[in-house]
């Protein structure tokens, strides 16, 4: 990996220089935090005008829970790189595919590049080539500016960021409210979730009513509103039995959300946020598919439980649809998705001018983790972000140049080094890479992928045209 010390350069030469430079991604917020110090060091080695990437590389790991995840490492011609995540579960080809359509650009034009790449993102998993790349410019840009991301994005408002956690399931009500009482109690968390489907009581007749004989393709590709399984009123009352003894166990105090109700039909959503109502549950998350937001909106009218959605959702503009039907009751992006740094920081604020809160899901590397809680700290309206890997030991040790434990009693602090504020252990990172892969291995299989991706045709313009 290339060595580079992060320079630096002063206040002024900041102010003189950025706005073209980053092509008009360092916004202004309504800062409420305390002013940063100024930055004494000047730069002098790195000349931004000239700097340019030379190669898109990736490494793979694999850990518990969902996975695997890749890194990305954009190089450049003065030897400072950038770091970036593909989402959990996704191709690694996302991000490589994107190589030959970066390379030679200058990595400051933030916007200009990601506005050339976004066309290759999609919904979910699609999304996270584009997203790691943009991850790795933001990166790139405050080691060259020796500012922290969060600066960029016109500040922060909070030196901490709140992060909760999934919780094991277990069929044993007792155990799993032991084990949510263990998050809240030995792990420090101020914020829980537990996954309470229809899947915990199915196995108890007269619970759930549904067509016997489901098929791999409807069990697993099917949407909710199609499978016709519907939840009786004993099934109510057994799931009600697994939250009642969580509340029991963490107190009514504490925030408590709750994830993965299983495929049923908008009745028996509807049902069940009425029968959570006495828990005060946070959110019931991801009741259906994002794109029914009429249905959402259904849902939200009529469950007194508060409903939340957003994690596969790419770009703003599907968000601003939600918020302006007040379709929920807060929104969920997960960065490695949503677009990127810069893109979830827009749908943060556009959210607050509906008046809905954002929560942040994300279940990968602590790249990833750490590009959202830089979003998260600069975002006025934001409330905790989710972390799948709270029982992995070295998940922590991947990265370093950040505070340790990451995590520390339910809250990391924003990093205040340039960029992204880590840099990789690439001895942990080697020992827990898929196997049979490689650890930022030459890609020069990408480097001539070519198509004409304009999306809208163009007659041949003249030679003075």
């Amino acid at each position: 990996m290339p060595k580079h010390d992060p320079p630096r350069i002063g206040r002024r030469g900041l102010l003189k220089t950025s706005a073209a430079l980053l092509g008009g991604a360092v916004l202004g917020a309504r800062a409420k935090a305390a002013p940063e110090p100024p930055f004494q060091n000047v730069n002098t080695n790195s000349s931004p005008s000239t700097l340019k990437i030379t190669d898109l590389r990736i490494a793979t790991v694999r850990k518990p829970g969902p996975g695997p995840c890749t890194i990305i490492r954009l190089d450049t011609n003065q030897g400072v790189y950038g770091l970036g995540e593909v989402r959990d579960g996704a191709s690694a080809t996302y991000a490589l595919f994107l190589k030959s359509r970066v390379v030679g650009e200058n990595p400051l034009r933030i916007t200009y590049i990601f506005e050339k790449i976004k066309q290759f993102g999609g919904h979910s998993r699609q999304a996270g080539g584009v997203v790691a790349v943009e991850e790795a410019l933001w990166d790139i840009a405050g080691k060259v500016y020796g500012l922290p991301i969060y600066q960029m994005l016109g500040g922060k408002f909070r030196d901490q960021v709140r992060i909760y956690a999934d919780t094991e399931e277990s069929d044993d009500i007792a155990v799993y409210a032991k084990r949510l009482k263990i998050r809240k109690e030995e792990m420090g968390l101020t914020w829980l979730k537990m996954d309470l489907g229809i899947n915990m009581v199915a196995k108890i007749p007269g619970t759930v009513t549904m067509p016997s004989g489901e098929t791999p393709w409807e069990r697993n590709q099917l949407p909710h509103l199609f499978t016709a399984a519907e939840v009786t009123d004993k099934g109510i009352e057994k799931l009600c039995e697994y939250v009642a003894a969580a509340r029991e166990a963490v107190g009514m105090e504490i925030p408590l959300s709750m994830d993965h109700l299983g495929h049923i039909g908008v009745h028996s959503i509807i049902r069940l946020g009425k029968a959570y109502e006495k828990y005060n549950l946070s959110w019931m998350e991801d009741v259906i598919p994002w794109q029914y937001t009429d249905l959402l909106q259904r849902i939200t009218l009529e469950s007194p439980t508060p409903i939340l959605t957003g994690e596969d959702i790419y770009l703003k503009e599907g968000f601003i649809t939600l918020c302006e039907k007040h379709a929920v009751s807060k929104i969920h992006p997960d960065i490695s998705t949503s677009g990127g740094i810069l893109e979830t920081h827009k749908i943060g604020d556009a959210a607050m001018e509906h008046g809905i809160p954002m929560a942040m899901h994300y279940a990968g590397l602590p790249i990833g983790a750490l590009a959202s809680v830089h979003c998260a700290a600069a975002t006025e309206n934001f409330l905790a972000c989710e972390n799948h890997s709270l029982d992995v030991p070295w998940w922590q040790d991947l990265v370093e140049g950040i505070e340790k434990p990451i995590i520390n009693k339910g809250f990391i602090t924003v990093p205040s080094g340039p960029g992204l504020g880590i840099t990789l252990n690439e001895d942990v990172v080697r020992q827990h890479l898929v196997p049979d892969t490689g650890f930022f291995e030459p890609t020069p299989m990408w480097d001539k992928e070519r198509s004409v991706d304009r999306l809208w045709s163009m007659a041949k313009r003249g030679a003075d045209s």
